[in-house]
């Protein structure tokens, strides 16, 4: 079934447990952590994290744009969240399963993420880790508010082949200028989680923008 994930990257900080509320009939809470190094941003970190898991029992969704990320893994499931993921090219190989086993250590899900330069192949020797989520971008990490990169909808394809032929339980999120036209051609390629911003929080009523995703994803 598909999953709608928001990303709070878009929402008015400055009231951010409304902000939340807004968002409620979506399944999962995506939340983008930038450290200004991996990516050219900086964004939020574990005691924003903390404080959103107090405030909401949704699923949150953690996304880890951040170098060498297995130092940070402990801290970041400790302030609650649900699922941890990181990127492919933040860290050597032997790096990146060190995240994913400190993931299991802490007993929350697991996920990588490619950036849109990194080829399909690259996820096939994590599949058998048994991955819970592999992330695709269609978008450079680090802003919101770009343009879905129509090229990597063959990537996309390409990632559920090896999904269902190696890890089937896994799930396969897309980010990146989703909207509702996006949003129908990621679900064709294969995609079974959307992450928006913008499409939702830009909405006037984000509910509705979350249900005519659900709904043209659909058709």
């Amino acid at each position: 079934m598909l999953k709608i994930a928001p990303s709070i990257l878009s929402a008015d900080f400055t009231r951010l447990g409304q902000e939340i509320d807004r968002v409620s009939s979506a399944d999962w809470l995506h939340v983008d952590v930038m450290d200004g190094a991996f990516v050219p941003n900086i964004s939020i970190g574990v005691p924003v994290l903390a404080s959103v898991r107090s405030y909401t029992g949704m699923f949150l969704d953690v996304h880890l744009m951040v170098d060498k990320p297995a130092r940070f893994i402990p801290a970041f499931a400790e302030a609650g969240a649900d699922l941890l993921c990181v990127h492919l090219e933040a860290d050597s190989p032997q790096g990146v399963r060190e995240a994913l086993a400190r993931m299991d250590a802490h007993g929350v899900k697991k996920g990588i993420a490619l950036r849109p330069i990194t080829c399909a192949e690259a996820v096939i020797p994590y599949l058998e880790q048994g991955l819970d989520l592999v992330l695709i971008m269609t978008v450079e990490p680090g802003f919101g508010g770009q343009s879905f990169m129509d090229h990597q909808l063959p990537k996309i394809a390409a990632v559920r082949r090896y999904i269902d032929a190696d890890c089937p339980a896994c799930r396969l999120e897309v980010d990146g200028g989703i909207h509702a036209e996006t949003a129908r051609l990621a679900v064709e390629a294969g995609a079974d989680v959307l992450v928006a911003g913008s499409a939702i929080y830009g909405a006037p009523v984000p509910g509705e923008a979350i249900q005519a995703l659900r709904d043209t994803a659909r058709n």
